[in-house]
């Protein structure tokens, strides 16, 4: 289904287009669409797999994080159960969006059944830790839970690529972080300060990342964005770091960051693939940055 948008309509307007369209492609993928009979192999995977790849290093981080500051099997459990809730995040959110359009797929079936179990795992994964380790890993997961909501609530009106959805989910997910290092043995000071790291280090990427790809398919993209941005994430280190939750390494490397986004941004704009190696990479030195920091 293509939606035209109106002439004088807003730019807002023309971004739902576009994420409701995108909506209708993956309904295609699927196997659902009018014109596509693609084999169950492919109906499978564009059901059941995230398409957002800088989603699986985003949720890793956190969870790899935590673990080497504070390693322990309840916190790896911990783990699993992160990289499950993100994973079942897809078949979830194709569920809500044809509930929210009131309309019963092919797919709909399918997402169904992939989601529930794939919950039943990650509900087993957090009883197993329930059971098991130091129960204050529960309050940065209750604190994060709002964030999680906004993000399905935007993804059920297909809405789920604009900006404040994806910092929502990316910062709500690195408060596993801190729940594995609670239940790992850590103080809380340290454990709450890795949850301020790794949501620094996401807003400065997630911004940046959204401008360089506009501005790669040379769309408007205002710069302004992404270096409000940087200076977000340096004051949030910077404040972590002032009252004794942030390493001053771990502060130190968010604002190296953010001084090269600032200068990146105004560069050639770089392939998808290209920008996502490099925050892969970018993640992996703030972790080690920290958890060394913290020895």
């Amino acid at each position: 289904m293509t939606v035209q948008p109106r002439t004088a309509g807003t730019a807002r307007e023309a971004e739902t287009v576009q994420e409701v369209d995108s909506v209708d492609k993956t309904v295609q993928m699927s196997g659902t669409g009018a014109d596509a009979a693609p084999g169950p192999s492919a109906s499978w995977r564009a059901v059941a797999l995230p398409s957002e790849h800088g989603g699986w290093s985003l949720t890793a981080e956190p969870a790899l994080l935590g673990l080497l500051v504070a390693w322990s099997w309840p916190g790896l459990a911990l783990g699993l159960a992160a990289m499950t809730a993100f994973v079942a995040r897809t078949p979830l959110k194709l569920v809500l969006v044809d509930r929210w359009r009131h309309r019963w797929l092919q797919r709909s079936g399918l997402a169904a059944r992939i989601a529930v179990v794939e919950l039943a795992v990650f509900c087993l994964l957090v009883a197993s830790v329930a059971l098991t380790a130091d129960t204050r890993f529960w309050l940065p997961l209750a604190a994060a839970a709002p964030l999680i909501v906004l993000e399905l609530w935007y993804d059920m009106r297909s809405r789920g690529r604009r900006l404040i959805p994806e910092l929502a989910g990316t910062i709500g997910i690195g408060s596993i972080a801190t729940a594995i290092a609670l239940v790992g043995g850590a103080s809380a000071t340290i454990a709450w300060g890795l949850w301020i790291v790794v949501a620094a280090r996401s807003v400065a990427a997630i911004p940046y990342v959204r401008t360089q790809i506009l501005r790669f398919r040379s769309r408007p993209a205002p710069m302004w964005h992404s270096d409000a941005a940087q200076v977000v994430a340096v004051t949030v280190a910077t404040l972590g770091w002032v009252f004794d939750f942030v390493p001053a390494a771990a502060a130190a490397v968010i604002a190296l960051l953010a001084a090269i986004n600032l200068t990146a941004v105004r560069l050639a704009p770089r392939r998808a693939v290209v920008i996502g190696i490099q925050q892969t990479v970018v993640g992996v030195v703030v972790i080690l940055t920290t958890a060394l920091a913290i020895g």
